[in-house]
């Protein structure tokens, strides 16, 4: 695995009348997540245009530490358990920093 920093950016477009629930879901999945050995930062940012649409940039020190996030406990029981299916859609991109 590369030892080089890797930035999670994740689009999820959330379902008419589920904002509330995520952004509460999210306070805790923030928290934990920001927490974890690997992190470098944690974010979440919000459309002007579209209420529901909520934007995720997270940094992690390596490939491991992305890893070690998506096994964790509270990424399974917060996120893919109860936030995904609040979710239309969820775009995730791993990205390296060019500049």
């Amino acid at each position: 695995m590369s030892q080089k920093a890797v930035y999670v950016y994740a689009k999820w477009q959330v379902k008419e009348g589920k904002l509330d629930a995520v952004l509460q879901i999210m306070k805790e999945a923030a928290q934990k997540s920001a927490q974890e050995e690997g992190n470098l930062f944690y974010k979440l940012h919000q459309s002007k245009s579209d209420e529901n649409t909520l934007i995720l940039f997270e940094g992690y020190k390596d490939e491991s530490a992305v890893e070690i996030h998506r096994n964790s406990e509270h990424y399974r029981n917060l996120v893919v358990e109860q936030i995904i299916p609040l979710l239309e859609n969820r775009e995730v991109i791993l990205m390296d920093q060019l500049l």
